[in-house]
């Protein structure tokens, strides 16, 4: 493909901005970082050769339907489950993602939200900023402890691993985890114990972290009925997809002890969240930052532009999805 047309759909770090208009013709920034919305997305695919979408993009299987000029959509990100890559292909689009390059700042962000529920981190600060605080006592804001408890992990993924390796190596976390796919037996963890079933690990863990991606048979995942078979004194950490947690039924959780609190980076229906889980102080709530940092956004950008040249030298994109 000669001289491509390209539409970003977000603004991206500045270092990968400038390169992609350095290295390729035709590039349309979106910049005043604006969602482009459905009308836009499919104005977009009509109009431009190659689309670079972000996760906050959805591209259902409406948007593929009839003439495209599209033939390349690179998401900016490693889930894909916003994009309906069956309609993409039948529309003979490749799409590919960024996995990877988000791993250890992904664990990261994850450990930060255990850390911050178990401790009440994030109830905290809101005391002292409001001008609450009266001074240390013995029975003030006490949490729990993280170092020693059964860590759970659903998807013993790249991520998965990860966080795995931080509460184990890193707090003495006894490991348990559920992965539907074949994995290696312990992920290079001592001890590690992988269960046949969700419930199991569910059932036994002090810390509940899930790395299950989103979409088809893992949406609501966790509803009422998992969340009824945790621990009271256990913790729920979403910063995998806000589908697979059914938010009314972790509200409720929340609000009747049947967890003792939940640390959340995504949510059902993002940016928008339930205004009952803002009025809970035993949930911490992050804008999605999961792989929010600067070199790590930029090493995502780059894997886009290397999946794209690799398309349009007719070689098979590294990160392929459809």
């Amino acid at each position: 493909m000669d001289d491509p047309r390209i539409i970003v759909t977000r603004r991206w770090p500045a270092p990968v901005e400038e390169q992609l208009t350095r290295r390729f013709g035709h590039v349309r920034l979106n910049s005043d970082d604006v969602p482009l919305g459905p009308d836009g997305l499919r104005a977009a695919l009509e109009q431009a050769d190659v689309v670079l979408p972000t996760v906050s993009d959805r591209l259902g299987a409406e948007l593929f339907d009839g003439e495209l000029r599209a033939r390349f959509v690179g998401n900016f990100g490693v889930g894909y489950n916003h994009i309906d890559i069956e309609a993409a292909a039948k529309a003979g689009i490749v799409v590919t993602n960024t996995p990877g390059v988000l791993t250890d700042t992904t664990a990261d962000t994850t450990m930060t939200l255990l850390l911050m529920v178990a401790r009440r981190a994030g109830e905290g600060e809101r005391e002292v900023r409001a001008g609450r605080w009266t001074g240390w006592r013995p029975t003030h804001m006490m949490g729990a402890d993280v170092t020693g408890k059964t860590l759970g992990i659903l998807g013993m993924g790249r991520i998965g691993a990860a966080v795995a390796r931080r509460g184990h190596f890193g707090f003495g976390m006894p490991v348990v985890f559920y992965d539907p796919a074949g994995v290696e037996p312990d992920h290079g963890i001592p001890g590690a114990r992988r269960v046949d079933t969700v419930e199991e690990v569910l059932a036994l863990a002090d810390f509940v972290s899930l790395h299950m991606p989103g979409g088809g048979g893992n949406a609501h995942l966790i509803n009422a009925a998992a969340l009824a078979r945790m621990k009271p004194t256990a913790f729920l950490i979403n910063s995998a997809r806000g589908d697979v947690v059914d938010s009314a039924a972790l509200i409720e959780a929340l609000r009747s002890g049947t967890i003792a609190g939940a640390g959340l980076d995504v949510y059902e229906d993002e940016p928008e969240i339930h205004p009952e889980l803002l009025e809970l102080d035993n949930a911490v709530l992050l804008p999605h930052l999961g792989s929010a940092t600067l070199e790590t956004r930029t090493a995502m950008g780059l894997l886009v532009l290397d999946n794209l040249q690799a398309f349009l030298e007719g070689r098979e994109p590294p990160c392929r999805v459809a």
